[in-house]
């Protein structure tokens, strides 16, 4: 019947809106304005053409907008399947029956609309008090319908209105359970999951859960969402007694699997069998994740015990290679996913912590007071940008439920163009600020988004940014730092003369003491990459008046667009530089200051390049245009008849348009 419904019109019916990957962001079909003779129609197909002159003129003749046909179909389950919104508020106001019962599964207007996914229909159905919990002949009310054809946005629009995430159909089967079984993409099951889907129900049927459903289908986005977002219990039995756990063993290592569930099963696998303690202790979390942090640590002083030994090069060289084999056998069995996230903050710690232990061991005797003190304020300036860019809040957008919900709302009455990825980000629900991007390491969206920062395990957003410019400022003058205090200390502890050479000043070196030369070593390794780092962000702020994630993907922002590429917040460098430091400098200069977590709206008059520019003018092509334009001198006190009249207006209009699409550019004047 929906089928035949939407099949029906024959190029007057609109298709079903399409989706992105992630299901939310919904764009309604515009179909083409054909001239039709819609004289001879009668109610139904004028409905389903849309052709609301015909509707009306039957409506007013005498027609029951009531009125079934033979299936017991009303006229507004035709509007509605077809995505008719005129007609369908016309048949609304007229009295049509809402929640009006028909065709062959016994479904609403509703039924019809969610089926095809409608997010317009819908809006305007729920809006007229239409009731979503209703179940149609297979027992399915709206949510699970969405959920099963993967229309994201309508399962979202119907939780906000107070449908709950966790009913269940005439089966026990939920909108996740749904998803999970038909639906590869990571949508809706991400989002049933953010707004507070129960994974652990069972249907009433089988006893399975949405995690079952999802192996069954081996739907490989759907496991790992529900095994990693949703921390669904993988021990959990249906009525055979299957549990997901047993369930997805027999198949560990194929691809449908991802790493991460992998390493989970594994580990709930070798739980189950625990027999010694080393066994128990590489299954802890909490110590594995201190092993992570520590091996930094403990290979810096290891690599500097083997440089100062004393003995032969070779022997050196052997004791590092057994060094690293050592540490590569403990992060087979203790390292997992997190490790990448844990070893730049962790090395970054424990570079600085023996940078401190040298300095105050072997340095500060041979240099004055007054340079220990200025390594320590250094110091201690480093350790407030640090904590500041680390531990500080980078302007995370933390919407609460409801908010989620009002925002689902609100887009979804605008329009189709509500859930567009500029304006609203689907993995955590909520309107997107200006600047703003979703951190896919740390899964949560960021005012002002620069970048995400292993060496401080932290975004850098608008909160933190500037701290964060500090922390490279303040670690540049420690490194250059310990490189003066080294040089200093060799040049009176060992007598080291560089200009016999480098050679020779790298011998003496390995001869007196070569852990300063090994710390010295770090000092300008990290040095180089910090450098770089720092000159790279001072030139975005400060020159470009951008973050660099705007560098890297100015050619998604419309508004980057409008400018060329260039920034619309460039406002010269010394603006800039207050702009991001948000000081006045005594009143000296007005900074802009500007709350980036609460700022939606663009300017218009950036949003789009002005028409009247030298660049957009082309020479006019068409002779008549010309002269039509430029009479002769004799003729241009002569009033032009009213057919050259319209004729120049013609040309002029015709030209313009053919300028603008030689620019590249829309206009909105025709």
């Amino acid at each position: 019947m929906y089928q035949s419904a939407c099949t029906a019109a024959a190029g007057g019916c609109s298709e079903p809106e399409r989706h992105d990957r992630d299901g939310l962001i919904t764009h309604e079909t515009a179909v083409a304005p054909v001239e039709h003779d819609y004289s001879g129609f009668d109610i139904v197909k004028a409905t389903q053409y849309g052709a609301i002159a015909r509707v009306k003129e039957l409506i007013e003749a005498g027609w029951d907008v009531n009125q079934p046909d033979s299936e017991t179909v009303t006229l507004l389950h035709w509007a509605a399947i077809n995505n008719r919104k005129d007609i369908i508020k016309y048949f609304l106001d007229k009295g049509a029956i809402v929640d009006a019962v028909g065709g062959e599964l016994n479904a609403t207007p509703l039924h019809w609309a969610t089926r095809q996914g409608h997010l317009g229909a819908v809006v305007l159905l729920l809006a007229a008090g239409a009731d979503p919990s209703l179940r149609d002949a297979e027992g399915c009310s709206c949510i699970h319908l969405a959920a099963q054809f993967g229309h994201t946005a309508l399962v979202a629009y119907f939780i906000a209105r107070g449908v709950n995430p966790d009913l269940q159909d005439r089966g026990g089967m939920t909108a996740l359970m749904w998803a999970a079984w038909k639906i590869s993409a990571l949508d809706p099951v991400r989002l049933l999951l953010t707004l507070g889907a129960n994974p652990s129900l069972a249907d009433h049927t089988h006893g399975n859960t949405a995690l079952h459903w999802a192996i069954l289908a081996r739907n490989a986005t759907a496991i790992s969402t529900l095994v990693l977002k949703g921390k669904a219990n993988m021990e959990v039995p249906n009525l055979r007694g299957d549990t997901p756990l047993t369930m997805l063993q027999p198949h560990l290592g194929s691809i449908w699997i991802g790493s991460k569930v992998s390493d989970r099963i594994r580990e709930l696998t070798q739980q189950s069998h625990r027999r010694n303690l080393l066994v128990r202790m590489t299954l802890d979390k909490r110590f594995r994740w201190w092993s992570m942090i520590a091996t930094p640590f403990l290979v810096f002083y290891l690599v500097g015990l083997v440089f100062c030994a004393d003995t032969q090069i070779i022997i050196k060289i052997f004791l590092l290679a057994c060094l690293y084999s050592v540490s590569y056998t403990i992060g087979q069995h203790l390292f997992d996913e997190n490790l990448m996230a844990l070893l730049p903050l962790s090395v970054y710690m424990a570079t600085k912590l023996w940078f401190y232990v040298t300095w105050l061991t072997y340095i500060a005797p041979t240099v004055s007071f007054l340079a220990s003190m200025a390594f320590l304020a250094c110091s201690g300036g480093l350790w407030i940008c640090f904590l500041k860019s680390w531990r500080g809040n980078p302007g995370v957008i933390q919407p609460t439920q409801e908010q989620r919900f009002r925002t689902i709302i609100e887009l979804s009455e605008r329009g189709a163009s509500g859930f567009e990825p500029s304006a609203f980000c689907s993995a955590c629900l909520v309107r997107r600020p200006v600047r703003s991007k979703h951190c896919s390491v740390c899964d949560r969206c960021v005012a002002r988004f620069d970048h995400h920062c292993p060496w401080v395990g932290n975004c850098i957003g608008a909160k933190n940014h500037k701290y964060f410019m500090g922390f490279l400022w303040m670690l540049l003058i420690m490194c250059g730092w310990m490189l003066y205090g080294g040089s200093n200390f060799y040049v009176q502890t060992c007598s080291i003369n560089m200009d016999d050479g480098l050679w020779t000043a790298l011998q003496a070196i390995g001869s007196c003491n070569p852990w300063v030369g090994w710390v010295m070593g770090n000092a300008l390794l990290h040095m180089s990459w910090v450098t770089v780092l720092t000159i790279c962000q001072s030139y975005q702020v400060v020159c470009l008046g951008m973050t660099t994630n705007e560098r890297l993907n100015r050619g998604r922002y419309r508004h980057f667009q409008a400018k060329g590429g260039k920034s619309p917040f460039n406002r010269g460098p010394v603006k800039n530089l207050f702009d991001f430091l948000e000081c006045g400098c005594f009143g000296l200069v007005q900074p802009q200051r500007t709350d980036w977590m609460q700022f939606f709206e663009f300017d218009k008059h950036v949003e789009h390049e002005p028409l009247l520019r030298p660049d957009n003018f082309q020479p006019v092509a068409n002779e008549t245009l010309r002269q039509a334009v430029n009479p002769p001198t004799g003729n241009r006190n002569r009033k032009r008849p009213p057919n050259q009249e319209r004729e120049l207006a013609t040309l002029l209009r015709k030209e313009t348009i053919n300028a603008m699409l030689k620019c590249g550019r829309k206009s909105k004047l025709f």
